[in-house]
């Protein structure tokens, strides 16, 4: 298995691999989410190859996407309360679930630390929806939570 940028070939198999993820947050929150949705679809997936602040590493098994990772790179300058800084974003991470458990995010997670290092940024940081087992992963990672988003249901 290789870790490597995404290429446009590879949008067949990130997309199979983003429907699981909406499955996921449909089971967790369908109050949320919607059955059967999706984040990126393929003309936005094609756009995102071709920007150069939001990364996309492929975990590649003999031709096939086992895994990727969305980054994001945010940058903050002149803030009038934040400091400086350069972190890489996590937007998404996800292993095909025929495969989890093998450490493919783990080395996916992997490659992406050493890539937020080569760029000189300060962190990595990810959001993890409350109830999605990706938690565990994470902090068995060493991540820490950083804010907690909290809501009230009206209805």
């Amino acid at each position: 298995m290789i870790i490597r940028f995404a290429e446009t070939r590879d949008i067949p198999g990130m997309i199979d691999l983003l429907q699981q993820v909406g499955q996921v947050h449909h089971q967790i929150r369908p109050d949320l989410f919607r059955a059967g949705a999706q984040k990126y679809d393929e003309p936005a997936l094609e756009a995102l190859l071709q920007d150069k602040t939001r990364p996309i590493f492929i975990a590649d098994m003999d031709g096939k996407v086992a895994g990727y990772c969305f980054c994001i790179l945010q940058v903050t300058e002149n803030d009038p309360v934040l400091r400086d800084r350069k972190v890489l974003y996590i937007d998404d991470l996800c292993v095909d679930e025929s495969i989890r458990g093998q450490g493919i995010a783990t080395k996916l997670y992997s490659h992406t630390l050493d890539y937020a290092k080569s760029l000189g940024c300060d962190a990595v940081t990810l959001n993890v929806w409350c109830g999605n087992d990706a938690q565990i992963f994470y902090e068995k990672c060493g991540m820490k939570p950083q804010k907690i988003g909290m809501e009230f249901i009206l209805c």
